[in-house]
């Protein structure tokens, strides 16, 4: 593995990452296949960052097609211990506008079992803690980062992630807000748990694109309406990931790094080689 660098997992409508130094390209292969795209690597003013945008560049991938296995153990690969995940997300409350940034610290699942959301099976059986499923230390550094640079943003909330790749229907956006949630999107599920069993840092930068359609009198959610928005903010996203990567130490410091100390409860012996194998990034350590 290489030095410890912040990964950025970019969202609808961010594709690249600007301001990088000594950039290159990596095309990696990874035990649970390809990636996205490419990985592009480069230096921040002395911090390593790594970059993947996570539909494809051309934005190529339906949320349940992304790779999310591949792409989280690529990231591993490369030495990422810290993930900043940038995600396109309908708003459930009036306060959060369109244009607004959301910090999420919790998330409710409504995918529909399409997406393979952990790296243990096939003779290894693991259960990590996922009460808080993102890092305290990394989701107030993104709120601060955000605050600096002058957007509106709300630390806190819950991402409710459904399987789309249509938007809701307007019982279900109802439904929705009744549950509480405060944000709704499609992808950071199972991101955010893979993240957790790789045990690296997670946080998401939330950019509000509309009201969903459960808001009487408001336009209707559109991949147009959303688009013009997301183009508005991507600059405004990149600065706050510029400033969030800059606050960052180069230890996290926090528990993310040993998710897995104790979470493996099947008997090392009995582990099929294969799977042993497919695994030593992220056990080796333990076993």
């Amino acid at each position: 593995m290489t030095a410890s660098a912040i990964g950025v997992i970019g969202g609808s409508g961010l594709y690249e990452m600007e301001g990088l130094t000594e950039v290159r390209e990596v095309v990696l292969e990874t035990p649970f296949g390809a990636p996205s795209d490419a990985f592009v690597t480069g230096v921040l003013e002395g911090r390593r960052m790594v970059f993947l945008p996570r539909h494809g560049r051309g934005h190529r991938l339906l949320p349940s097609e992304v790779p999310y296995r591949a792409n989280i153990h690529g990231m591993k690969q490369l030495g990422v211990d810290r993930i900043l995940s940038v995600s396109a997300v309908g708003s459930m409350r009036e306060a959060i506008e369109p244009g607004h940034m959301v910090i999420p610290d919790q998330f409710i699942d409504r995918t529909q079992g399409k997406r393979a959301s952990t790296f243990f099976g096939n003779g290894i059986v693991g259960h990590v803690a996922f009460a808080d499923p993102v890092c305290p230390d990394l989701s107030g550094v993104l709120a601060e980062a955000a605050g600096e640079v002058g957007a509106t943003v709300h630390r806190g909330g819950t991402y409710l992630c459904i399987e789309g790749p249509n938007f809701s229907t307007r019982a279900e956006s109802r439904l929705y807000r009744n549950w509480g949630v405060d944000v709704i999107g499609m992808t950071n599920l199972p991101e955010a748990r893979l993240a957790r069993e790789a045990e690296i840092c997670y946080a998401t930068l939330a950019l509000a694109t509309d009201y969903d359609c459960w808001y009487e009198g408001h336009d209707d959610v559109t991949v147009e309406a959303v688009m013009a928005i997301v183009r508005q903010n991507v600059a405004l996203a990149r600065r706050i990931l510029r400033a969030a990567a800059l606050r960052l130490d180069s230890d996290p410091g926090c528990a993310c790094g040993s998710a897995l100390r104790y979470a493996v409860m099947t008997d090392p012996a009995r582990i099929p080689p294969a799977t042993r194998e497919q695994l030593a990034l992220l056990l080796d350590k333990y076993f």
